[in-house]
C-alpha cells in the first residue's frame, strides 16, 4: 500500500515541477520577445495548468488509482469534476491573455485614440461572452458526469422547447441587455473612455458589460445604466470621432463693457495657458437685454476634460480682469 501513496506524492511533485518549468520557459520567452506581451500574460495560467495536470495524473496513473477503492466512486468523481473545472479555468485564462495581448499590440501600432477605445470595448465584451460560454460548457460537462442527469436527458430534451419559451419570457430584460451590449460593442456608438452626456449628467464611460454600463461622473460618483438605454434612447457622445471640443462661456455684463479690450485680454490669457489647443477662439456679443450685454467667449480644447478646465479658468480670469480694471462693466442690481 506504500507504493500508491509514493506515486501520489510523485504526481504532486511532478505537477509542481511541470508548472515551474512552464513558468520559467514563458519568462525566458517573454524576456527574449518583449514586443509580444502574450508570453508574459500566459504566466497567469500556471495554477489552472497545474490543477489540470494533477487531476489528469490522478485519473490516469494506475498506482495512484489504487488509492481509490473500487467502490469509492465518489473520490474519482470529485477528481473528474476537478479536471473539468480546471480545464474551463485554464481556457478562460488563456482566452483573456490572448485578447489582452491582442489589444496591447494594437494599442502600440495605432495612433487613433478613438479606434483604440473601440477595439478595447469590443475585445472586452468578446472576453466576457467567451468566458461565459466556456463556463456554460464546463458546467454542462460536469452535470453530464452524474448518472441522474444522463438518465433524465431524454426528458430534458423533450421539454426543452417549453423551458426555452418560459426562460425567454422570464429573462426578456436580461436577453435584451445582452444583445444591446453586443450591438454597442460592434456598432461603435459608445466606447470605454468616451465622454457622454446622459440626461444632463456628464461622465466618462468606465466599464461596459453585457448588462450595464458604468459612467464616472465629474465628482467621482458612478452612474450605472442598463446598456439597452443606449440603444433605445438618444444621448450625447462628445468624443466618438474626435475628442476635441469647442468650449464656451457666457458673461452678462454692463453695456459700458470695453468689448475690444476684453477680447484682447482673452487672447492674451489663451496664449498663456496649455489648456487651449490653439485651433480657434472668439468673443462675440450674442444678445442684449435692457440691463446687460451678453458676451460669449469660445475657445477650443483637446479633450472634454481640458475644455471644462478651460471654461472655468476663462470665466474666472475675465471676471477678475473686469473687477480690477473696469468695475463699472459688472452688472448691478438697482434697489430704488
Amino acid at each position: 500500500m506504500l507504493w500508491p501513496f509514493l506515486s501520489l506524492l510523485a504526481a504532486i511533485l511532478a505537477t509542481l515541477l511541470a508548472g515551474w518549468l512552464v513558468d520559467q520557459v514563458l519568462q525566458r520567452v517573454a524576456a527574449a520577445h518583449p514586443d509580444a506581451p502574450v508570453w508574459a500574460l500566459l504566466r497567469r495560467c500556471r495554477i489552472p495548468l497545474q490543477l489540470v495536470l494533477l487531476s489528469a495524473l490522478l485519473l490516469a496513473a494506475r498506482p495512484v488509482r489504487r488509492i481509490f477503492h473500487a467502490d469509492d466512486s465518489g473520490s474519482r468523481h470529485a477528481v473528474l469534476l476537478l479536471l473539468i473545472g480546471s480545464l474551463g479555468w485554464l481556457t478562460v485564462r488563456v482566452l483573456a491573455a490572448v485578447l489582452e495581448a491582442v489589444f496591447s499590440r494594437y494599442e502600440t501600432v495605432t495612433e487613433d485614440a478613438s479606434r483604440v477605445r473601440r477595439v478595447r470595448t469590443q475585445l472586452g465584451l468578446v472576453r466576457r461572452v467567451g468566458s461565459a460560454l466556456v463556463w456554460v460548457v464546463a458546467g454542462g460537462a460536469m452535470l453530464l458526469t452524474f448518472d441522474a442527469m444522463r438518465t433524465v436527458g431524454a426528458s430534458l430534451l423533450a421539454s426543452a422547447g417549453i423551458i426555452g419559451i418560459v426562460a425567454g419570457i422570464a429573462a426578456q430584460s436580461a436577453l435584451g441587455n445582452f444583445f444591446a451590449g453586443l450591438q454597442i460593442a460592434f456598432s461603435d456608438t459608445v466606447r470605454i473612455g468616451d465622454t457622454v452626456v446622459l440626461e444632463g449628467q456628464q461622465g466618462t464611460v468606465e466599464e461596459i458589460t453585457l448588462s450595464y454600463l458604468v459612467l464616472r461622473l465629474w465628482d467621482d460618483r458612478r452612474l450605472v445604466v442598463p446598456v439597452s438605454y443606449f440603444v433605445a434612447k438618444p444621448f450625447e457622445n462628445w468624443s466618438r470621432r474626435d475628442p476635441a471640443l469647442l468650449a464656451w462661456v457666457l458673461l452678462h455684463l454692463d453695456h459700458r463693457t470695453p468689448v475690444e479690450e476684453l477680447r484682447a485680454e482673452l487672447k492674451r490669457f489663451l496664449d498663456s495657458t496649455e489648456l487651449w489647443d490653439g485651433r480657434a477662439w472668439s468673443l462675440d456679443a450674442t444678445d442684449t437685454t435692457p440691463s446687460t450685454l451678453v458676451l460669449r467667449a469660445g475657445m477650443t480644447a483637446a479633450d472634454p476634460d481640458a475644455a471644462a478646465a478651460l471654461k472655468f479658468a476663462v470665466r474666472e480670469h475675465l471676471v477678475a480682469h473686469l473687477r480690477d480694471r473696469h468695475p463699472e462693466a459688472l452688472p448691478r442690481v438697482k434697489t430704488d
